[in-house]
């Protein structure tokens, strides 16, 4: 920012908002501004119009089968399957490593450190594979999601295109994956059977993550459970050859039936809920790979599905019409997403209610209506409401400890996560939270202390 501002002749502020409120500071620097500004002005001083060095260069449909796109990596499980369902539909599509401790640091070499640690994380995935040596960078192309809302995730893809630039890579184009069609290029669509295999993607995913975790810490036998599961990601990809729904619903319940018949050790275990911000919450960088370390200290792991984020993000039309300035039109078309999301979620739904070992996702209904205990519905931006709703949904399932990640520079998810601790505290007596910073310089002796201790006193819970 200050270099853009400086190339056009533009005063400018940092103000840094965080949980303090000593405002000292702030006042000081908007008033040494117009200062500035009144001195500028006495003076005569006029503008000048730097070069844009930023140009955005089209995904062009000659691009689609010439081009290799490299995505980052959120949640490796899901992303797996996605990457198939785009490659089904023409896309030359790479998901980075899940495990990539080089990409925080070369993130930070082009984002500001004052950024949300996910930006530094996904831009820094992106610029180590294009630095990797292993694609023909003249013909590749990189892809990115925008939510479309007011959480920063949405002003990635400016991080992005201005990283490539300093990295040397201005060349290459950048796709813009987002449900408002914020940036359109001619060689990419979201086509009808794009959409249909991706929605069966993030389902098999979410499955597949809750079977997975939920009885991989009983195996009798070391490692017999990711070799089920193994076995059943291969098979997720062969089903999405087929847009059958018929083979999309046998393939969920044979997933349930394998894990259901899977054997255990019948040994009670603390369970521990794992929320957070989006990223942080699914991608072992981010999270120093909280799962295998709450099943090496002896816990089950309890990770609310994905689909759950695009239903929030749906659902939030529901406030915005009601309440602010959201029109009529887009709250039926996002009531509508939801129908149709739930609608892939049925079958796996049933099945788990009939299940002995598993439990059912919640509609977002029933989270919102949870959420709406201890905070107001209008907090949409970053998690929001959802981050507080899954605390109450895990809670209410009997799963009172829980760790919640919050990544660096995400104030929403500060509020809506550390912020609504003491009131969770207050209607839920037993609850057992700890929350967690995650980013570039946070000490991992720190986090894994903090979550040993939370640990300690579920185990100490379950004695008594």
């Amino acid at each position: 920012v200050q270099e853009i501002l400086e190339q056009h002749s533009k005063l400018y502020t940092c103000l840094k908002i965080d949980e303090g409120y000593n405002l000292g500071a702030a006042r000081i620097r908007l008033r040494s501004l117009k200062a500035a500004l009144n001195e500028r002005k006495n003076k005569g001083y006029k503008l000048s119009k730097a070069e844009d060095k930023y140009q955005r260069h089209l995904f062009t449909k000659k691009m689609k089968s010439e081009h290799t796109i490299i995505a980052p990596n959120m949640s490796p499980i899901h992303f797996e399957l996605l990457e198939k369902a785009f490659k089904l539909a023409g896309y030359q599509v790479v998901i980075c490593p899940a495990i990539d401790r080089a990409a925080v640091d070369e993130g930070l070499k082009y984002v500001n450190n004052d950024a949300c640690y996910p930006a530094i994380i996904a831009l820094g995935q992106l610029v180590s594979a294009l630095k990797s040596g292993k694609y023909d960078l003249n013909n590749t192309s990189v892809l990115i999601t925008q939510t479309g809302g007011g959480c920063r995730a949405t002003n990635y893809i400016a991080f992005l295109r201005k990283a490539l630039v300093d990295a040397g890579f201005s060349q290459i184009p950048v796709l813009s994956l987002n449900p408002k069609g914020m940036e359109k290029n001619p060689g990419f669509k979201l086509t009808p059977s794009l959409i249909h295999r991706s929605m069966m993607s993030l389902v098999y995913g979410d499955l597949l993550m809750k079977v997975l975790y939920r009885v991989r810490p009983y195996e009798k036998v070391k490692g017999s459970a990711n070799k089920l599961y193994d076995k059943w990601i291969t098979n997720c990809k062969q089903a999405l050859n087929s847009i059958s729904i018929k083979k999309f619903r046998e393939t969920v319940l044979n997933i349930i039936s394998d894990f259901e018949a899977f054997e255990i050790i019948p040994k009670p275990k603390p369970r521990v809920g794992i929320v957070g911000e989006i990223l942080v919450k699914y991608h072992p960088t981010a999270n120093n790979d909280v799962v295998s370390l709450v099943e090496a200290e002896g816990a089950e792991a309890v990770v609310p599905d994905l689909l759950d984020f695009f239903m929030y993000s749906a659902f939030g039309q529901e406030f915005k019409y009601k309440y602010l300035s959201g029109t009529k039109r887009e709250q039926v078309i996002y009531r509508y997403a939801i129908k149709i999301m739930e609608l892939y979620r049925t079958t796996y739904r049933n099945a788990l209610k009939a299940s002995r070992r598993f439990f059912p996702p919640q509609s977002i209904y029933k989270t919102s209506e949870g959420a709406s205990k201890i905070l107001s519905l209008g907090h949409q931006m970053g998690e929001g409401w959802l981050l507080t709703g899954e605390m109450v949904e895990l809670m209410e399932q009997g799963i009172n400890n829980i760790i919640c990640m919050q990544p660096f520079a995400c104030l929403p998810n500060h509020v809506t996560g550390k912020g609504m601790l003491r009131e969770l505290k207050r209607v839920y007596p037993e609850s057992n939270v700890v929350a967690i910073d995650y980013d570039p310089g946070a000490s991992e002796i720190n986090q894994l202390n903090r979550i040993k201790l939370m640990l300690f006193s579920a185990r100490d819970n379950m004695v008594g």
